[in-house]
């Protein structure tokens, strides 16, 4: 059982911060209005919406705030314009950053992602430039305060419905799945009534890097706050060892 704890840490003061929730429920809507746009409004034939709707209800969003969503994205598909796009870069010492991005103006998110590296002393690079020192996994966090059942039995429950790995941490368990695997093992630890603080598919990094200049943690750190400011930003991935 290998782990990932300083991503389930990250995560954790994440979903416990109210400003960053409000961002989630921005981010997820534009997700929805996609899906829907690409797949239909029935997530029982789309499944990028399905997977949506599963991030959704993992960060606490209501359920008729969810239905509203696809109710407006069905009738407005039309004026749906957003397109996903990611960008590769350096921070400070090396430090390898991942930025994925919905946007209806490419030229303003990359301006901003340009400026939020340089302005931390760290460069834009080439797609692909860093991207293959992460891999792409489903990753489900179980917070130990909302389970009180048993880690073997719980551990087996995600092993059989087909994770590939399992694992404790301080204050939460970590399933990792397969991106295509990631959908029926959410859907068994929902049908069995295991709550879930966080459910997505998600890049994590390969190995972790330290930094100890006081200077280029404060660089770095200025860059993913401006990048997790703008709005038009989904996802930051990074493998600096916090």
């Amino acid at each position: 059982m290998s782990g990932h704890s300083k991503f389930a840490n990250i995560k954790h003061k994440k979903e416990k911060n109210d400003a960053a929730k409000g961002k989630i429920f921005t981010i997820i809507g534009r997700e929805i209005a996609v899906a829907v746009k690409e797949g239909g409004p029935d997530p029982a034939n789309n499944f990028k919406l399905a997977q949506v709707i599963a991030k959704a209800k993992s960060n606490n969003m209501p359920n008729d705030t969810i239905e509203r969503g696809i109710k407006k994205a069905a009738g407005d598909v039309g004026n749906v314009n957003y397109e996903y796009v990611t960008y590769e870069g350096y921070g400070p010492n090396g430090i390898a950053i991942i930025v994925d991005a919905l946007t209806d103006n490419k030229n303003r998110t990359a301006a901003n992602v340009r400026s939020a590296f340089t302005k931390g002393q760290g460069n834009i690079g080439t797609p692909g430039c860093v991207s293959f020192m992460f891999d792409k996994k489903g990753l489900i966090i179980i917070d130990k305060e909302e389970y009180e059942a048993d880690a073997d039995e719980l551990m087996m429950q995600v092993l059989d419905a087909g994770a590939e790995d399992f694992a404790e941490e301080e204050d939460s368990y970590e399933v990792t799945t397969d991106p295509d695997d990631f959908e029926d093992v959410r859907k068994a630890l929902e049908e069995a009534g295991i709550p879930m603080l966080s459910a997505e598919v998600t890049m994590i990094p390969q190995n972790y890097v330290s930094l100890t200049d006081e200077t280029a943690i404060k660089n770095l750190q200025r860059t993913l706050d401006l990048l997790e400011d703008d709005d038009d930003v989904q996802a930051v991935y990074h493998n600096w060892d916090e």
